[in-house]
């Protein structure tokens, strides 16, 4: 079972034990003997089981377990002390013991609802409001109820409370202060782009496109779904003019993947203020780095690129020989782009293909009738990858494959998520079932580049309540903190960096580092064993723990982020900063 299985195992046990002790309270408070005992035994054991998972999640990482050993246990087992001795000793109304039984509930359901509503890390405040919560809750039954104890327990337990829910309160709004950070972010530029050899202007607007055959509402460059593919052959200078015609949101240009100077890198309020209705905004750099990248707008981006606002970069080494196809996939207005298309090719004629998700969620690949190789991931090329045959590729909210064959006598086509986007003839097969390539294993292995590491950083990826705002919200968090209150990681020129990303949600987290490409170590400890994989965005999936490197050689102000937009919106956004 894996590690995001456990999860989601532990989750549905942490309600069925609170479930279970407030089931039995409201069963004794109608004084049905036999159904109370019945649920309290189905919590008890639901709680024996939920020891066992958290015992595997804590061997699989802390992370995953903090809340649940050191708030949700010790509420559990107050709980269990008791209403189970009551219980047993209840011999002739059971009603009497309605009070501990939901008192044992109440202590199940706030350790559930701090992993639900908090997360990792646990903390004194957090544990401090759940005490305050399973109190109170304790009091108004006590009087719900009529079975109020004495005076003197009453005051103490509204004392207890109080205390807690103030202390707690004031433990978890206030934000822990973040370390001390330069305050002069201009910083020097890696190098000087010279005089453009290419130039591309791309107005952003407004637009009614067709797709599949019906008008979408979107927002375009230059009044087209993707925007126009910019293409450029290694040493030029790219130089492209960013318009804005009526995007009140304003926009941007992020080139991603492509590791630009600072200045270039298109991130609102960070390296450029947006573009905004009438206004423009040069952008300019070298083409020293041969693949396959996209651009798009990194204002209001979960909205903008959705509707439209991205296209294709590709960087090539020579004028192109054989067939070079890009396919970006998209979905606008629920219609998945590109659409289908067939374009005969002669046997023996080399093709790529290279494929990019635009999309915030992974997309699955399959290259049906020839064998071919994964040449490179991500902009980099991959060392001896070897043929494969009818295998799949998830590829990442972001990333991208560039797949390499010869073109045979027969049809070949491929297929994203069972859909054919092209193909060379009429081909009918089913790719479902088909295995998936692990690029952990794929190619030939080199050294690691380094033997130390001079920062480490851990990211542990969640959800959990934002009150550190004006209004709360429930968001994606990075360490139990949201955007803008998560602190940047503070590196300098020629650190050698290493990061530790954890996943203890439910949901896939597709990982993008502004700047620079890491090279994956390790996932779930076990060591990458393929050709070295250098990654601008990688899916962490629930449970899973990555460790990843990288030096620091482009300085800047860098977005770190999770590539599902709508997850970086709702607070999943934090920043790599040179000291």
């Amino acid at each position: 079972m894996t590690t995001g299985s456990l999860l989601a195992v532990d989750l549905v046990i942490a309600v069925l034990a609170a479930a279970g002790w407030l089931g039995a309270g409201g069963a004794s408070a109608a004084r049905r003997r036999p159904l109370a005992l019945g649920l309290a035994a189905l919590a008890l054991l639901a709680m024996l089981a939920r020891a066992v998972t958290v015992t595997a999640l804590a061997r699989a990482g802390w992370w995953f377990a903090a809340e649940k050993v050191l708030i949700a246990a010790p509420l559990s087992v107050a709980g269990v002390v008791v209403a189970g001795p009551r219980l047993l000793r209840a011999a002739g109304d059971v009603r009497a013991v309605a009070v501990p039984l939901l008192f044992a509930g109440y202590a199940a359901g706030a350790g559930l609802l701090v992993t639900v509503l908090h997360g990792y890390p646990a903390s004194a405040g957090v544990g401090l409001l759940a005490l305050a919560g399973v109190v109170a809750a304790t009091a108004v039954s006590w009087r719900v109820l009529g079975t109020r104890p004495s005076p003197t327990v009453s005051r103490a337990a509204v004392a207890v409370a109080v205390a807690a829910l103030v202390t707690g309160t004031g433990l978890t709004v206030t934000p822990e202060p973040a370390p001390a950070v330069p305050h002069d972010h201009q910083y020097r530029e890696a190098g000087t782009a010279g005089e453009p050899t290419r130039r591309f202007t791309l107005t952003a607007g407004t637009a009614t496109v067709t797709v599949a055959g019906r008008d979408v509402a979107a927002w375009a460059f230059n009044g087209q779904v993707p925007g126009p593919e910019l293409t450029a052959t290694v040493g030029d200078v790219l130089e492209v003019t960013l318009r804005n015609r009526d995007i009140g949101r304003g926009v941007t240009l992020h080139w991603h993947g492509y590791d630009v100077p600072n200045s270039q890198d298109g991130v609102p309020g960070v390296t450029q203020a947006a573009v905004l209705p009438g206004q423009e905004f040069v952008y300019r750099f070298r083409a020293d780095q041969v693949g396959t990248y996209w651009y798009h707008t990194h204002s209001a981006s979960d909205v903008g690129v959705r509707k439209g606002l991205y296209g294709v970069l590709v960087v090539r080494p020579a004028p192109v020989t054989g067939v070079d196809v890009t396919v970006p996939v998209h979905t606008l207005s629920g219609v998945s782009l590109p659409a289908a298309r067939t374009e005969p090719v002669q046997a023996g004629t080399p093709v790529r293909l290279r494929l990019i998700n635009t999309d915030s969620t992974t997309h699955r690949y399959a290259l049906a009738g020839t064998p071919f190789r994964v040449a490179a991931i991500d902009g980099y090329d991959l060392r001896g990858p070897t043929p494969l045959v009818d295998t799949a590729v998830l590829i990442p909210a972001g990333g991208r494959y560039d797949l390499v064959f010869t073109a045979p006598a027969t049809p070949v086509a491929l297929f994203v998520d069972g859909r054919q986007v092209y193909a060379t003839g009429p081909v009918s097969v089913a790719t479902d079932g088909w295995p998936v390539l692990d690029p952990l294993g794929y190619g030939v292995a080199a050294p690691a580049p380094w033997s130390r590491f001079d920062k480490t950083f851990t990211l542990v990826l969640d959800r959990g309540l934002d009150l550190r705002g004006l209004l709360p919200r429930y968001a994606h968090t990075v360490n139990g903190a949201a955007d803008p209150d998560i602190p940047p990681q503070v590196v300098r020129l020629g650190d050698v960096v290493r990061f530790t990303i954890v996943n203890r949600s439910q949901v896939v987290h597709p990982w993008h580092l502004h700047g620079h490409h890491v090279l994956v170590l390790t996932r779930d400890g076990r060591p990458a064993a393929g050709s070295p994989l250098w990654l601008d965005s990688f899916d962490v999936r629930p449970g899973e723990v990555w460790q990843v490197a990288f030096r620091a050689d482009n300085p800047g102000m860098w977005a770190n982020h999770c590539h599902n937009l709508a997850h970086a919106d709702a607070g999943m956004t934090l920043h790599l900063m040179y000291a």
